[in-house]
């Protein structure tokens, strides 16, 4: 297999951004640009999902980006209630085809990181595929995502506690199409004891097939 190359940061309007940005020698199917939690709530591009959807993504042949938000780690700047998080998300999306002119782009994320990739993923006209892992619905501004044209994937937990099914479900019927909904049986909103769940519901979307291997 390619070895792996990193890069660790790169340029955001509040200052140095720390990431991953993985990647191997040739080129990619597309350039994932990964939205970690609510920093605010212990957040991090190291979150469990994050990581084990980073590594699915870049097992299909992706590049994935991944980043802290400003005030996360070594990330530059302080929390900015969301509105400089969305900065910080396009100056992300900037980089990743800075990096890869030409090749798909799609916008990725896991709860509060989820409302960010969907929301600047459906407005960008570079991205070309949106997902969200357990959005958080009822507490942002989704609308622009229910009325885009670009295709739409969801996975949500079936418990859910922070936005139950039925809610969250109703959302989703509201979404125009193209999209898809996952649903992990018995899952929580951070998945826990089942994030192979979450990399097997990635690759089935995006390959076909619906096993994950374990991350490297």
């Amino acid at each position: 297999m390619t070895p792996l190359s990193t890069i660790h940061q790169f340029d955001g309007p509040a200052g140095t951004l720390e990431a991953l940005f993985e990647r191997r020698d040739e080129l990619p199917r597309a350039v994932v640009v990964f939205g970690h939690p609510h920093p605010q709530h212990g957040g991090t591009m190291h979150t469990n999902v994050v990581y084990r959807a980073a590594k699915t993504y870049l097992a299909i042949g992706c590049a994935v980006l991944r980043f802290n938000f400003r005030g996360v780690g070594a990330s530059a700047g302080h929390w900015d209630e969301g509105r400089g998080e969305r900065d910080d998300f396009l100056a992300a999306l900037d980089f990743a085809a800075g990096t890869y002119p030409g090749v798909e782009i799609w916008s990725a994320g896991f709860s509060f990181g989820a409302w960010l990739a969907l929301t600047s993923g459906v407005l960008d006209p570079r991205v070309t595929q949106v997902l969200g892992i357990a959005p958080p619905t009822g507490r942002y501004d989704f609308s622009r995502v229910t009325t885009s044209d670009k295709p739409k994937h969801f996975i949500y937990g079936e418990r859910d506690e922070l936005v139950p099914i039925a809610e969250f479900q109703t959302f989703f019927d509201r979404v125009h199409e193209p999209k898809t909904l996952t649903v992990i049986d018995s899952a929580n909103h951070l998945f826990d004891g089942q994030l192979p769940e979450v990399g097997a519901a990635i690759r089935k979307r995006f390959t076909g097939n619906g096993t994950d291997e374990a991350p490297e």
